[in-house]
């Protein structure tokens, strides 16, 4: 760390949990955010302020008007560029100390696999159950940590899947793929702004803890928001033993 990122990163240096070794993790880190809209924005800027050295942003879709109201790193006069794009200007802007990466296709099979399996931490603010269970196969298959957060209309939930932890359950032994018939978009039933800042900078700070190693990460727990009463939910996870995902060649 030279005496501009000292002075830059100082607040977290100052921090016992943090300190000197972990703030050079983070700025060591290779964090992949996929997804650009309400939940990836505060994830990223609160990444990129805190100086991940190496963040890839991933997102195929385009900045809407629409999208102004919760998607903060957008700004009005990036209406029809691609959100990665978008996205890698403002965090630029933000820390010019650091490296941004984009992707703007969508990642599906080997690249998505090869994706996953060059970064640190996985962030996971998509908005779909098909994309959320192709991210947690991957991340299973490369032991990656995966911080998977969800909003929508005043309900959101945080979680944090580690399989380099023996007893870690995955994504899938909570919802078990193909039991999501009834899923509920933002797009279609709406999403109270704030909310998705709050669950994308939680999963900012379960990303930073893992990859700091400071606290105890949400592995093993998820976090349930009702931000309508402002009232938190803690849920102890169990891995399934019969997974279709990650019980192979775990005891």
């Amino acid at each position: 760390m030279n005496d501009a990122e000292l002075l830059r990163y100082s607040r977290h240096v100052l921090l016992n949990d943090i300190g000197i070794a972990g703030q050079q993790a983070i700025l060591d880190a290779r964090i992949l955010i996929i997804g650009a809209g309400g939940l990836g924005s505060p994830v990223a800027l609160y990444l990129a302020a805190s100086g991940v050295g190496n963040l890839t942003i991933c997102d195929d879709d385009h900045v809407d008007s629409s999208n102004l109201q919760r998607q903060i790193i957008h700004r009005n006069d990036a209406i029809g560029q691609n959100k990665a794009t978008s996205a890698a200007a403002t965090l630029a802007a933000l820390n010019p100390l650091i490296r941004i990466n984009t992707i703007t296709q969508r990642l599906t099979g080997d690249a998505l696999n090869q994706a996953i399996a060059t970064h640190d931490v996985i962030i996971d603010a998509s908005d779909n159950f098909a994309t959320r269970h192709a991210i947690n196969r991957a991340c299973v298959q490369f032991q990656k940590p995966l911080v998977s957060g969800a909003a929508v209309r005043f309900d959101g939930q945080v979680s944090v899947f580690d399989l380099r932890q023996a007893d870690s359950p995955c994504y899938h032994c909570l919802y078990p793929e193909g039991t999501e018939a009834d899923e509920v978009r933002c797009a279609e039933n709406g999403v109270f702004s704030p909310l998705v800042g709050i669950i994308g900078a939680t999963q900012a700070a379960e990303a930073l803890k893992l990859i700091s190693g400071a606290g105890t990460t949400l592995n093993g727990r998820l976090l349930l928001l009702d931000a309508l009463d402002m009232q938190w939910r803690s849920i102890k996870l169990k891995r399934d033993p019969a997974c279709a995902v990650c019980a192979a060649g775990r005891n």
